[in-house]
C-alpha cells in the first residue's frame, strides 16, 4: 500500500481538479492599470469596433466587474487610493497637483502602500509604467513607497509624452534614442525624431521581470500610460495619440485620432496577452490573481471623442465627471482554478480595497483605520462583506462630492449646488434626477457629505467656476 502512494501520489499533483482544492498561501498578484480607458472600451463591455481579444478572453476565463470603481476621477488621487486604500476624503493625494506644488503630490512616509505590506510579506515588488506619487529625492519615489524595482515614468507630465527622451530605472535616468525639441522641465513634449516607443520598453520590461521573478512571491504594479494622449502633442499637431503604427486600422474611414486611439488600446491587448502566454509557459498561471482596470474614465484631449467609440459605454460622463463615465472603469480577475471563469459580478467596490484584497490573499493582517474591504471573497465564491457607501472627491474648478449608497448615487457638482440622486440600478446612464421624490435620502447624502471626509489643508474647500 504504501508502494501504491508513493507511485500514485505524483500523478495525482499533475490533475487538473488537484491544484483548485486551496488555494496558494502566498499567490503572485499582477495589478494592470490602463491610463484613460474607458468601461465601453473592451470588447467584453460592449465595444463593438475597438478588437480587444485578450481581454475578451481574460474576462471569458476569470470574473467581469459591472459596478467596480476607480479612486477618483483624474489619475493621481485615483493612484493615491489604489496604493493606500483611503478614499478620496481621507487619503494625502485628493488631486493632481502638477507642477504647481508637487509635494501635495506625493507619498510621505507614514503612507502605507500595497507594495510595503506586501514586501514585508516576502513579496518581490515592482512598479512598470507611470508612478505620479513622488519624483526627485523625495518622500513618494516607488523605492521609498514598498517597491523593489522601478522602471518608468515618475513624472505625471513626462508620462504625456510616448517618445520621451529618458525614462527612468530606480532613480537612474536611462537615454532613449528618441529627440525631444524644448524638452519640458519634466521631460514632457513631443518628439522630432521618433525611435522607441515607451510603452513598448515599459511592456518588455514587465515581461522581463516577471521571468526573474519566477521562484518568489511577486506582486507586479503594471501602469501603462495607453491610451493616454499627450496633451503637448495634441496642442501642436492636432493629434495627441502617439503610436508607432495604426494596425489593423490603417485603412478605416475614421479620423487620424480615433485610428490612433484604437490602435493604442488593441497594442496594449496584444502585451496583455503576451504576459498570459508568458505566465502559462513559466508555469504561473494557477498560481497568478491578475486583475485589470483603467485609472479613470475615457479622456477627450487627444483629438478622439470619446463619444465616436461609445468608451462610456451605457455610462454619463468621462474623465473630470463625477458620474459613473468617469469614475467607473472596466475591471477584470483571473486566477485559474480559483476564480470562476465566464463568471459576471455585481459586487459594488473600488480601488481602494485592493489593500484588504491583497493582506487577506498573503496571508497577513490589512493595516488599520482604511477605507478598504477585502473582495476576495466574490473572486473565490464566498460571502462578501458590504461598503456602507464608496466616497469621491473631486478639487478641479471647485470642490465636488459623489456617493454612492446600495443602488443610489448622489452627485454635487459645487458647494451651493444641490444635490442630485439617481438609482443607478434602474438609471444606469443618471438620466434622471429624482431628489425631489427622495427627501429622506437627500437628508442621509447631506450629512454622508459632511461626514465621510476628513479636512485637509492642501485640499481646502472651496467655491469654483463650477458647471452650471
Amino acid at each position: 500500500m504504501k508502494t501504491f502512494f508513493i507511485f500514485i501520489f505524483p500523478c495525482l499533483l499533475c490533475l487538473p481538479w488537484f491544484h483548485s482544492v486551496a488555494a496558494p498561501a502566498k499567490p503572485n498578484l499582477i495589478f494592470i492599470l490602463a491610463d484613460d480607458l474607458g468601461y465601453g472600451d473592451l470588447g467584453c463591455y460592449g465595444q463593438k469596433q475597438i478588437q480587444t481579444p485578450c481581454l475578451d478572453r481574460m474576462a471569458a476565463e476569470g470574473m467581469r466587474f459591472t459596478q467596480f470603481y476607480a479612486g477618483a476621477t483624474v489619475c493621481a488621487p485615483s493612484r493615491c487610493v489604489l496604493m493606500t486604500g483611503k478614499h478620496t476624503g481621507h487619503c494625502w493625494v485628493r488631486g493632481n497637483a502638477m507642477k504647481n506644488n508637487l509635494e501635495i503630490q506625493t507619498l510621505r512616509p507614514e503612507d502605507m502602500t500595497v507594495a510595503k505590506l506586501l514586501k514585508q510579506a516576502g513579496y518581490s515588488t515592482a512598479l512598470i509604467g507611470k508612478w505620479g506619487l513622488g519624483e526627485g529625492d523625495s518622500t513618494g519615489i516607488p523605492r521609498k513607497q514598498g517597491f523593489d524595482y522601478f522602471f518608468g515614468y515618475m513624472n505625471q507630465v513626462h508620462a504625456h509624452n510616448y517618445y520621451p527622451a529618458f525614462l527612468w530605472r530606480n532613480e537612474t535616468r536611462v537615454p532613449l534614442k528618441n529627440e525631444v525639441p524644448g524638452d519640458g522641465e519634466y521631460g514632457q513634449g513631443w518628439a522630432s525624431k521618433k525611435v522607441e516607443y515607451s510603452h513598448d520598453l515599459i511592456a518588455a520590461e514587465a515581461l522581463q521581470w516577471i521571468e526573474k521573478q519566477k521562484d518568489n512571491p511577486f506582486f507586479l504594479y503594471f501602469a501603462v500610460t495607453t491610451p493616454h494622449a499627450n496633451n503637448e502633442g495634441m496642442r501642436a499637431t492636432g493629434n495627441g495619440q502617439e503610436v508607432p503604427d495604426l494596425g489593423i486600422y490603417k485603412n478605416k474611414d475614421w479620423s487620424e485620432p480615433s485610428k490612433c486611439y484604437a490602435a493604442m488600446v488593441t497594442r496594449l491587448d496584444a502585451d496583455i496577452g503576451r504576459m498570459f502566454a508568458l505566465l502559462k509557459k513559466l508555469g504561473l498561471d494557477d498560481n497568478t490573481m491578475v486583475l485589470f482596470s483603467s485609472d479613470n474614465g475615457p479622456q477627450k484631449e487627444g483629438g478622439n471623442p470619446p463619444e465616436f467609440f461609445k468608451s462610456s459605454g451605457p455610462l454619463r460622463g468621462i474623465k473630470r465627471d463625477l458620474y459613473d463615465g468617469g469614475i467607473r472603469p472596466p475591471f477584470l480577475a483571473r486566477w485559474p482554478g480559483h476564480v470562476k471563469a465566464g463568471s459576471v459580478s455585481h459586487h459594488i467596490g473600488y480601488f481602494g480595497d485592493l489593500m484588504a484584497t491583497a493582506a487577506e490573499l498573503a496571508g497577513v493582517p490589512a493595516p488599520s483605520g482604511l477605507d478598504s474591504i477585502s473582495f476576495a471573497p466574490t473572486l473565490l465564491g464566498r460571502p462578501q462583506r458590504q461598503h456602507e457607501y464608496l466616497y469621491w472627491e473631486f478639487h478641479e474648478g471647485g470642490f465636488k462630492q459623489a456617493v454612492r449608497m446600495d443602488d443610489w448615487k448622489a452627485v454635487r457638482l459645487g458647494v451651493n449646488k444641490p444635490i442630485e440622486l439617481y438609482n443607478v440600478k434602474s438609471d444606469i446612464g443618471e438620466q434622471c434626477d429624482v431628489a425631489a421624490q427622495h427627501p429622506e435620502l437627500i437628508e442621509r447624502f447631506t450629512k454622508l457629505f459632511a461626514n465621510a471626509r476628513t479636512d485637509a489643508p492642501n485640499w481646502p474647500v472651496r467655491v469654483g467656476k463650477e458647471k452650471p
